[in-house]
């Protein structure tokens, strides 16, 4: 079978060339498929979620988080704005990413391909919060593979621009597992759930995945319907877990006593500012 054939029909061949997700000469080979894979996987989720918005007024935004070389943000820009061009709805997606040369290449390649509703910030988390190059509200924030506590910061962001949806892709979560391996001692003394973190790769992968059960407590607490779920087909990586949260309005009455509980349980109150606010 032609491997061509797996681009989706309405995809930009030149934009996937200059991703390098496709070679020069229209191939695809193991890696960049994988790539490809990933960022479709994830726009199957996305795409219900900017519908909903689409349906309730004409206008969209988005803010991608640690863009990074923004995969993401123009893929759907490419696949759902692109398309609806036509249907007279505004709609802009803001790349947000610190590092400077990620920008300024992102800045150039939207130049090139005509799309104009996509902005890429230079920016810290707390910079673009209050930052007058992004609107007061955003729709849709997301967040592919933001690495530790970057994940945090793109939470922080959403919640603070009252956010509809939070789509996260977890990744290398290390700050949780660090202070439950500074606390070991202390914490053998102070409850036998120790035993889950005892070890180091036990302390790595609990850490890693009670980083995320935080995380889910804590959108709740601020009004957000959670669901969890794993990105089917990302074979080639273990960080495989999906985050969708729907801004409901009404809070999980004890999301916050019992992220507050955990936090005292397992002795890890130093972190009770990143995880509540």
């Amino acid at each position: 079978m032609n491997k061509i054939l797996e681009i989706k029909p309405n995809q930009s061949v030149e934009l996937l060339k200059e991703l390098h997700i496709l070679t020069r000469n229209g191939k695809l080979n193991q890696d960049s498929r994988r790539k490809l894979k990933q960022v479709y996987h994830l726009f199957h989720f996305i795409e219900p979620l900017l519908d909903e918005v689409l349906a309730a007024k004409q206008n969209l935004t988005l803010a991608d988080h640690g863009a990074g070389k923004s995969y993401l943000g123009f893929i759907i820009y490419d696949l759902f704005l692109k398309a609806r061009e036509t249907e007279h709805i505004s709609g802009h997606i803001y790349g947000i990413e610190t590092r400077e040369e990620l920008v300024s290449k992102s800045q150039g390649l939207a130049a090139k391909l005509g799309f104009a509703r996509m902005s890429f910030l230079n920016l810290l988390v707390e910079e673009s919060i209050h930052s007058p190059q992004l609107p007061e509200q955003i729709d849709v924030v997301t967040a592919l593979h933001a690495c530790d506590t970057a994940t945090d910061d793109a939470i922080k962001f959403a919640l603070h621009k009252q956010a509809k949806f939070i789509v996260l892709v977890p990744c290398c979560q290390a700050e949780v597992a660090a202070v439950l391996n500074k606390n070991k001692n202390q914490s053998f003394g102070k409850t036998p759930l120790s035993e889950i973190w005892r070890h180091p790769i036990h302390t790595r992968e609990f850490g890693s995945h009670l980083t995320n059960v935080l995380r889910c407590l804590q959108l709740e607490a601020h009004g957000y319907q959670v669901t969890v779920t794993e990105l089917v087909g990302w074979e080639h990586s273990m960080k495989n877990e999906l985050i969708i949260a729907s801004r409901k309005g009404a809070a999980r009455k004890n999301a916050q006593e019992r992220l507050e509980q955990i936090l005292r349980e397992l002795n890890l109150e130093e972190l009770r500012n990143r995880f509540i606010y």
